[in-house]
């Protein structure tokens, strides 16, 4: 991490966290000089000890034995970092925070990128040695790595503190506490902020700037409002200052729409002004001066949002900030919006208006440059006025933080997405419209379902989910009660239920579901048959159909229906009205939403039963897995690295796989056919002989493999049909004994430098890509996620035995998922492995081929590691 990473500390400040140069030696002595006496006592055990060392051991340069990292603040260096190896799996770590910046996480965040440099070069554990009472550094390791272990060293004096550099769940969980409150402390200014000043604020209407100003004085903005125009003393009856420095009072948020020429000038004055977030609502900045303005900002410790954005807005009655160009403000509510497009959140906005879902905030995140999603996701966690939570994505910025961002809070509260780019046409669309490219769909959507996102189609489905979801309770299951005075459309509800993954069971007493009322149904009998079915153990969720005619009493009807589901709050409701132009968007005081259409209802309660039924069962754990040799398979890869080549020989992946307790079909290599030959007689049995380059896809398609060969005259034919199959006359080939037969699989890794490593599972052998039954996970691999995995298959029947085969060991099964897994976390140079076939049978697992490329890895997001958007190196 040479040039290093910006990270926010716990207070929401911005720190600059990048490797120790020779240069930096003045800056650490002057942190170390500053230290008082009980602090360097603390730190060296000693308050006399010389700092001059010190320094020098930390502006070495880093390598494999020795890192030294720096945090600092605006230029100022205001922490320091360092490990120094031990042996091969351990190092011992040292800290230094400057006099006054204790409190702020600047110890713990070195602490993470230590860890995350030291697991990259294959280091397990990080050691230190802690005076009793340095309670600040031992809060520190507790807080990187709770219920880390701790030992008092008799005749030292010391507690020894022993941090694994790979975070358990509880470590993760750590760690996105401290990325919340950070995220929080940091938008705080955005999405409440104590002034407002609009720059760019023309005085004609029309313009952005008027339009937002107006926008923030109509909405009865609750804080200091000011324009910034160097032509005038007032805008549209606000105070109007030259610029953001002359208005001399502080400025929280500021929000840009001036020529994109001469924003990077208004952002370097808003940073010299203490401004906290700016708001860019300018279009047509070039990657690179996009850039340059989140380097000027991040340096000033300010946030930037956008550019080329609409806005923000947050309908809190304490705040009323309307901060955004979009047509109208929308009513309060409990679902906040994230959206990359413009024109798409314009589209939510009216359309949450049409059908009555209310806003509580609203982020117009346009170019990503700064504040993203993920920012935005760890801040509504905490937010009260927040009570689901709805994305639009067409990129993504950093997945893995997302990931675990996103469980987070979906464990929480609902979290509901439209991710762009599902066809070849709109990943075009969407790589040409964010300049990013397009992740492939089935990754998305396996992150989305680890997360516990809710991934809908379309914009409508996003709402019709969040309206069932924002103010209801959650189904205790899947099963469906319908009930109206409208036969047909109960029906279609009915039909509607089984695509919904809902079941319509009978409920007790023999009555009817669905339940037709009658067409000329009095108020009474709605309200009687919502009671009844919320009285019963029969049905966890309720939809309600009426259809307006001239004999029935619409408005008597609803009243009584919104009587009877006030009464039952307990059950999760939907209503279908047809035929009554003035219908209510929702029912009652926990506005139960109000549809056009039994299908969209339908569709909306069932993900909100799936969302349900994800957040009733336990978070997964990462299990301890025997007989891992981690050493070994660095020294492995490492060597591998070294000589340059992609597709490594079945041998050496063979030898990895083995330092994983990854079982593997004894394979011997042959160059000619007499070693063919003398492989099959000592293997004692039918043998199978195949080409060895592993470069070829499909082997047995050119006839580069047989199998069932029972002698050594058999092997040597085999061999030169291989030969003359691949056209060359000596061949490398494999030898292998015919493996017992079981279930087909196919299952892998492959590596993505955005995304990190996937994991996959499918129905293996000659028909993998025919019949396309995979499923993936990204790392970490749970015990929850093991299993699912393969119960997520189509193919699922041939596992558990089908008609009379014998079922196979899926504990077997789901041990190869957690051992690549963990695999995959602790190597992300392997970018391609693929094992086709597995064998899956009564006693086990076995791979039989095995394909692997590695790759060195480049800069790519961390997956535990808390830092902003990695931006290219500032200029100069």
């Amino acid at each position: 991490m040479d040039e290093g990473v910006d990270c926010l500390t716990m207070n929401g400040r911005v720190v600059h966290i990048r490797t120790v140069r020779p240069a930096d030696a003045p800056a650490l002595l002057a942190l170390h000089q500053a230290l008082s006496p009980h602090e360097r006592y603390l730190r060296f055990f000693s308050a006399g000890v010389a700092v001059d060392a010190e320094v020098r051991r930390l502006v070495r340069p880093s390598g494999a034995q020795h890192v030294s990292l720096l945090a600092e603040d605006a230029g100022t260096v205001v922490a320091a970092g360092s490990y120094e190896r031990i042996d091969a799996d351990r190092a011992d770590f040292a800290l230094v925070v400057a006099a006054g910046r204790h409190g702020e996480g600047l110890g713990t965040l070195l602490l993470e990128h230590l860890a995350a440099v030291a697991r990259r070069a294959g280091i397990a554990e990080l050691i230190g040695d802690v005076l009793p009472e340095n309670a600040a550094m031992l809060r520190v390791s507790g807080d990187l790595a709770p219920g880390v272990a701790r030992r008092f060293t008799v005749g030292g004096g010391t507690v020894r503190v022993c941090v694994p550099t790979l975070p358990d769940e509880a470590a993760l969980a750590a760690v996105g506490a401290r990325d919340r409150t950070a995220a929080h402390h940091s938008l705080r200014p955005l999405f409440a902020p104590s002034s407002v000043a609009v720059i760019g604020a023309g005085r004609r209407p029309g313009g952005i700037g008027h339009e937002v100003l107006t926008a923030l004085r109509d909405g009865l903005y609750s804080g200091a409002l000011y324009a910034v125009n160097p032509h005038a003393d007032t805008v549209a009856g606000v105070p109007a200052f030259p610029s953001v420095d002359a208005i001399g009072a502080a400025v929280d948020l500021a929000v840009v729409a001036v020529p994109a020429a001469a924003v990077p000038k208004v952002i370097h004055r808003c940073g010299a002004a203490g401004v906290r977030v700016a708001v860019v609502l300018t279009a047509g900045l070039s990657p690179a001066a996009t850039d340059d303005l989140v380097h000027a900002a991040r340096a000033r410790g300010m946030r930037i949002v956008g550019p080329n954005c609409l806005g923000v807005i947050n309908t809190d009655p304490a705040v009323r900030l309307s901060a955004a160009f979009t047509p109208a403000a929308p009513a309060p509510g409990g679902l906040a919006v994230a959206t990359q497009s413009g024109a798409v959140g314009v589209a939510i906005l009216q359309a949450a208006a049409r059908c009555g879902a209310g806003i509580s905030s609203f982020v117009s995140l346009g170019d990503k440059a700064d504040v993203s999603s993920n920012d935005l996701l760890a801040y509504w966690y905490d937010d009260p006025a927040t009570r689901a939570v709805a994305i639009y994505l067409e990129s993504f910025g950093n997945p893995r933080r997302f990931a675990w961002t996103a469980r987070a809070l979906a464990r929480r509260k609902p979290v509901l997405a439209v991710k762009s780019g599902r066809s070849e046409s709109g990943r075009r669309a969407g790589a040409s419209h964010t300049a990013a490219s397009a992740a492939p769909d089935a990754t998305v959507t396996a992150l989305f379902e680890q997360a516990g996102v809710i991934r809908t189609d379309t914009l409508g489905e996003l709402l019709d989910a969040a309206r069932v979801l924002t103010d209801q309770p959650l189904p205790a299951g899947h099963r469906l009660a319908i009930a109206g005075n409208a036969g047909g459309l109960n029906v279609l509800a009915a039909d509607a239920a089984d695509a919904a993954a809902l079941t319509v069971p009978g409920l007790a007493g023999g009555a009817a579901n669905p339940a037709d009322l009658g067409a000329e149904a009095a108020p009474e009998a709605f309200a009687g048959a919502i009671r009844t079915v919320a009285g019963s153990a029969d049905a966890d969720l309720l939809v309600v159909t009426f259809v307006a005619t001239r004999t029935n009493d619409c408005a008597a009807s609803m009243a009584a229906m919104a009587a009877a589901l006030d009464d039952s709050p307990q059950l999760p409701a939907a209503v279908v009205v047809v035929g009554a132009a003035d219908a209510p968007r929702s029912l009652g005081r926990r506005r139960v939403p109000v549809f056009d259409l039994p299908e969209p209802a339908v569709l909306a309660l069932g993900r909100a039963a799936r969302y349900a039924a994800w957040r009733r069962q336990p978070a997964g754990t990462r299990p301890a897995l025997p007989g891992l040799d981690r050493g070994r398979a660095r020294d492995i890869v490492q060597r591998a690295l070294r000589s340059g080549l992609g597709w490594q020989p079945a041998e050496l992946a063979r030898s990895l796989l083995g330092c994983y307790g990854i079982p593997v079909v004894d394979t011997r290599p042959a160059a000619d056919a007499d070693q063919a030959a003398r492989h099959a007689a000592d293997l004692c049995g039918p043998v199978a002989v195949k080409a060895a380059d592993p470069g070829l896809v499909h082997k047995s398609d050119i006839g580069a493999v047989r199998l069932g060969l029972g002698d050594e005259a058999a092997v040597r034919q085999a061999y030169r049909e291989i030969a003359a199959a691949l056209g060359v006359p000596a061949p490398a080939v494999v030898v292998q004994p015919m493996a017992e037969p079981g279930v087909e699989l196919v299952a892998g890794l492959v590596h993505d430098p955005l995304f990190g490593s996937v994991v996959l599972l499918g129905l293996g052998g000659l028909h993998t890509e025919l019949l396309g039954d995979r499923v993936l996970r990204l790392p970490p691999i749970t015990d929850r996620d093991a299993p699912a995995m393969w119960r997520a298959l189509r193919g699922a029947a041939l596992l558990a035995g089908y008609r009379g085969a014998p079922p196979a060991d899926t504990g077997a099964v789901e041990d190869l998922l957690l051992r690549l897994g963990r695999l995959a976390e602790d190597f992300p140079e392997i970018a391609e492995l693929d094992l086709n076939p597995v064998l899956a049978g009564p006693h086990g697992c076995t791979a039989v081929d095995v394909k692997l490329r590695l790759a060195a890895v480049g800069a790519e997001p961390e997956s535990y590691v808390r830092h902003l958007r990695r931006l290219p190196a500032a200029p100069g």
